[in-house]
């Protein structure tokens, strides 16, 4: 467990020497600017366009961190040959993978921590009224679909050429699955078997990012899951991010370092 935290901690030391921070201070400002816009206006209908405005660009913005976190970080490493010298530690495959996860992952965290807090006490003064626990269900839920997004770029990374493909692929995988979630089932209906069974099961397989999306809950203040359901979706999301880091380790092990 002490070199997974070591190795964790080299990829948080990494993004702040990269000045990765500076891009969220940015967003910040950005998410800010934006919420502040709703003193200028008594609509309670734009008012929620707006936090829905903030609440995409929290969802965008954390996608992209973490996208682009997780498809450099083996890569980085092969290419400036340090993953020769944490090998050496000795430190296993297996622990650099959950290292490697765990960093960006609580970076993401990080990140969504500040930008919710921001959104929180910006609403919070417009609508006279802390809902903590709200958003502290809506960040964890996303939080834990960032957990499947991480796992899936160190995997990746692992796959495709270069991290800029990965994160392209991954970014292009996302957009699809959210389309497909829509209407797969639908156009199962339209096939006849077995092209029917099998479009289903591809349905069902696909995660369903929906499930962790709480913008709507946020708005409207209603809709949100009871405490079995943020459970099931909380272990439901868990285990696809265990699925994608046991195929990251898989595909780490017989991975040349020299390639």
């Amino acid at each position: 467990m002490n070199s997974i935290c070591a190795v964790a901690g080299v990829v948080i030391r990494e993004l702040y020497r990269r000045k990765d921070f500076y891009v969220l201070f940015f967003l910040m400002a950005t998410i800010a600017l934006t919420m502040g816009c709703g003193n200028l206006v008594n609509d309670e209908k734009k008012e929620g366009y707006l936090k829905e405005i903030c609440l995409l660009l929290i969802w965008v913005s954390s996608l992209v961190i973490a996208i682009s976190t997780a498809a450099r970080q083996l890569p980085a490493e092969r290419e400036s040959r340090t993953l020769f010298p944490l090998l050496a530690k000795p430190v296993t495959r297996s622990e650099v993978i959950a290292g490697k996860f765990l960093g960006c992952w609580i970076a993401c965290g990080a990140a969504l921590v500040v930008f919710y807090f921001i959104l929180g006490v910006v609403s919070a003064s417009r609508e006279h009224e802390w809902r903590v626990l709200e958003y502290a269900q809506a960040l964890w839920l996303q939080w834990i679909f960032l957990a499947v997004v991480i796992a899936f770029g160190l995997w990746g990374s692992l796959v495709f050429a270069t991290p800029a493909a990965n994160a392209t692929i991954c970014l292009i995988v996302i957009a699809g699955v959210l389309v497909l979630q829509q209407h797969l089932k639908d156009f199962a209906l339209a096939h006849p078997e077995p092209e029917r069974s099998l479009l289903y099961v591809i349905h069902f397989a696909l995660p369903r990012p929906e499930w962790f999306d709480m913008r709507e809950a946020l708005i409207t203040h209603r809709g949100w899951p009871d405490g079995v359901e943020f459970a099931v979706v909380s272990v439901y999301g868990a285990a696809y991010a265990a699925f994608f880091l046991l195929a990251a380790w898989v595909g780490f092990r017989r991975k040349s370092l020299l390639a």
